[in-house]
């Protein structure tokens, strides 16, 4: 069996938002965490960890 690839968490989710914002492109972000890039994509069109944008915001912002 192959083991599984890193599962994202919601603070993963957060910084994914600012590497985006910092003009980083998906394929790159998703080899930084070892993930498909799809689940990097989940994050980004809000369908996976919900509320994670604004977090993201709220941190920029600080």
């Amino acid at each position: 069996m192959k083991t599984p690839t890193y599962q994202l968490s919601f603070d993963d989710a957060v910084d994914i938002w600012i590497r985006h914002w910092n003009g980083e492109f998906q394929h790159r972000i998703a080899a930084a965490f070892d993930v498909n890039p799809g689940r990097v994509n989940e994050v980004l069109k809000g369908t996976r960890h919900a509320g994670s944008r604004e977090a993201a915001m709220s941190r920029k912002s600080a």
